[in-house]
Order: C-alpha cells, then structure tokens, then sequence
C-alpha cells in the first residue's frame, strides 16, 4: 500500500510541477503589467489601407460597427464587408453603410477563416500597404485604426490592438466576472509581454498586416480559434505579431445565456486544443533556434483559461490532501498550495490594477462559482468536445 501511495504521490508532483509553470508565467506577466514602456514613435507617414470585415448574419448591429470605422478613414482607404454564407440582410445593410461587399456562398466550407481567405483575394486586385481585420460586432475606438495602420508599416510585423469585451448594462456577477477574466487575458497578460518586449498572441480583431504577410497567410480554415493558431504559424514563420497597447477595439458579452455559452465552449475548446497540439512542436523550435521572442508565446500560449487553471488546481490541492492523510506523502499538497497562493496573489494584483471598475473585491469571492459554472465545458472535452466553428448566437437587437 505505501508503495502505491509513494507512486501516486510522485505523480502527481509532476502534475503540480507542470500546473506550477503556468501559474509563474501569469504571475510573471502581471507584475510586469505594472510596468511602463514608452509607446513606440511612428512614420510620419500613413500607409493606404484596407479594413477587411467578415460577417455572418450581422445585420442587426453591422452599420453602428462600421460607423466606428469609416470615420477614421483617409482618402484611398476602403472597407470590404465579407458577407459569408448570411441569410439576413448584411450586405445590404453593410452597402448601405458605405463599405465594399462580397457576397460568400458555400455551405460546406464554414467559418471566419475562410471568409478572411476570400476577403484578401478580393483586395488583391487592388492591394493595399496594410489589411486591418476587424469583426463586424466590434466598436473601433478613436485613433485605433490610425496606430494600427502606421506601427504595422513601422514594424512590418502583424500588430494587435488591445480587444476587451465589456459587459451589457445591467449585467450580473458571472457576465462582469468573465469581463474579469477577459482583462486578464486580453489585456494584463500581453501588457506585460510587450513592456518586456515580447510578442502576442492575435485576438481576432483589431489585426493589422502588412500586404505582403496577410496575402500568403494560411487562412483558409475552419478552426475554433483561427486567430490564435494564425497568430503562431506567422510568429513560427519569423513575424511574431506586436501588441498595440494604444489602440483599442471593443465588443459586448451576449446577453442570452445560450450564446454566452456556446461563445466560451468555442474559445475554450479552441484553446485548449491548440495547447496540446502546437505547443510542444513550437517549443522545441524556439528551444532549437534560440527564438526567445516565439518561446515567450509558447509560455503565453501554455496558460490556460484561468477558470480551468483553477479547477487543476484545486483538483491537485485536494488529492494532494489525501494522500497527506493517508500516508504522509506532503510535497504535493505543498506544492499546490503554493500553486493556489501565487495564483490568489497573481488575480488579486490583476483586479487592482485593472479591474476595479469591473468587480468589486466582495464579488471577487463569487470566482469559485464562475468557475464551478464552467464544469459543463469541460466535460465535453471528454465526450462532445466542439470540433466546428459556429457562429455565437447574439442579441436580435442592435447594440
């Protein structure tokens, strides 16, 4: 028996051991968070650019998110609406709003990879310095497309602008805490890369290429997280993309429960796939070649969702107790326990910093029940996982 509680023992340290990793990486990312960078100078000059918006069924709120963009465009800039495979009235709506559209038809070939793909050969007839990629139910703060535009010709390099998504009016405590956990990750933790000079990883929207990088970039896909997998096969190719703290791009939770939650089984799914396949091929790539910058991505890219950090580590706290009870076996419980403490003090200084305005400090003690609302994601790793892109069900009306 004490041979099996030996054994279970040391397995399970080495499970800590590699929960440990991630936890250091956010802890890591979050201090740096609070440091400062001075904000990159920019050309003087101002490259001709195109705003490619893919979209699906997006007519209720289409217009308001072009409106956002139009009004920070220069002569010889255009805006191409992908109006992919919609049964609504999209296009209309989107030539109404003064943008280009291509209508996209084909029902087998699904998802916004593939409406990027179509998008670019478009703009090819005419192509333009610089592409921004801009989804159709995001607000595009004043001054973003502008920053965008010139720190992606300044750098030649895919650059990402800072994407929040906010809560509705009214929201209750597991919507605001989610927008929590967005900042989290859409904010603290790229900060804290860029101010030590490291890439990030692409959010989806709010993406600038430089024509040359975008006209060969492997789109064409119905992944769950395009962006994130297309962020790592450029960085992989030797153009790690660029976090653009400055320019900001904004989109709003659902409010129906339904498309809350077919929204974060897709990211969470996506992402955790995209852990276990791609980490350790571009791992050893980095390690290999002494890429620092695509090592610091891969660490990046190892931190899964933060609910999901907290059930491993919980899930560890807990076995490692019993095995303390029942043969005295400690290293594991300690080691998850300090797991648990560096990740308390990693949220704690995130919501301080960045956060406050969201949840209060009280509410932050309703993170156990966000996280145990998460359960059901997670199961369907193991027996409905989600393998196809869908579209997020959204409010029928405009935002």
């Amino acid at each position: 028996m004490s041979a099996v509680l030996l054994g279970l023992a040391t397995a399970l340290t080495a499970v800590v051991l590699l929960l440990l990793v991630p936890v250091m990486v956010l802890f890591v990312q979050v201090v740096l968070a609070a440091g400062d960078r001075p904000a990159a100078d920019l050309p003087a000059r101002r490259p001709r650019l195109a705003v490619l918006v893919p979209a699906h069924n997006e007519a209720a709120g289409i217009a308001a998110s072009l409106a956002t963009v139009t009004a920070q465009l220069d002569p010889g800039d255009r805006v191409l609406v992908v109006a992919d495979n919609c049964s609504d009235d999209t296009a209309q709506v989107a030539a109404a709003a003064g943008a280009q559209v291509a209508v996209r038809t084909d029902a087998r070939l699904r998802g916004k990879g593939y409406a990027l793909a179509f998008g670019v050969e478009r703009l090819a007839d005419d192509p333009p310095e610089v592409v921004l990629i801009i989804d159709a139910d995001c607000a595009v703060q004043r001054g973003a497309v502008d920053r965008l535009a010139r720190e992606c010709l300044a750098q030649q390099r895919p650059v990402q602008a800072l994407y929040l998504m906010q809560s509705p009016p009214g929201a209750g405590l597991r919507t605001r805490i989610a927008e929590f956990a967005w900042v989290v990750k859409n904010q603290v933790r790229p900060l804290g890369w860029y101010r030590a000079g490291w890439p990030c990883q692409l959010m989806g929207t709010g993406m600038a290429f430089p024509w040359r990088l975008i006209r060969s970039a492997p789109l064409a896909s119905g992944h769950l997280v395009e962006d994130l997998q297309l962020g790592l096969d450029l960085a992989a190719a030797g153009s790690p993309p660029v976090f653009a703290p400055e320019a900001c791009v904004t989109s709003v939770f659902p409010e129906q429960a339904a498309g809350l939650a077919a929204q974060r089984t897709r990211w969470e799914h996506g992402h955790l796939g995209v852990i276990a396949t791609q980490a350790p091929r571009l791992l050893g790539l980095a390690l290999t070649r002494g890429r620092v910058g695509l090592g610091a991505m891969v660490l990046d890219l190892c931190v899964p969702p933060l609910a999901a950090l907290v059930l491993l580590l919980s899930g560890a706290l807990a076995l490692g107790a019993l095995l303390a009870l029942l043969g005295g076996h400690a290293v594991p419980l300690a080691l998850a326990a300090a797991g648990v403490a560096l990740l308390s003090v990693a949220v704690l200084l995130a919501w301080a910093g960045h956060a406050r305005r969201i949840v209060s400090l009280r509410e932050l003690l309703g993170v156990p029940l966000y996280v145990l609302g998460k359960l059901p994601i997670y199961a369907r790793l193991f027996g409905h996982r989600q393998v196809e892109w869908v579209r997020t069900k959204r409010d029928d009306k405009p935002r």
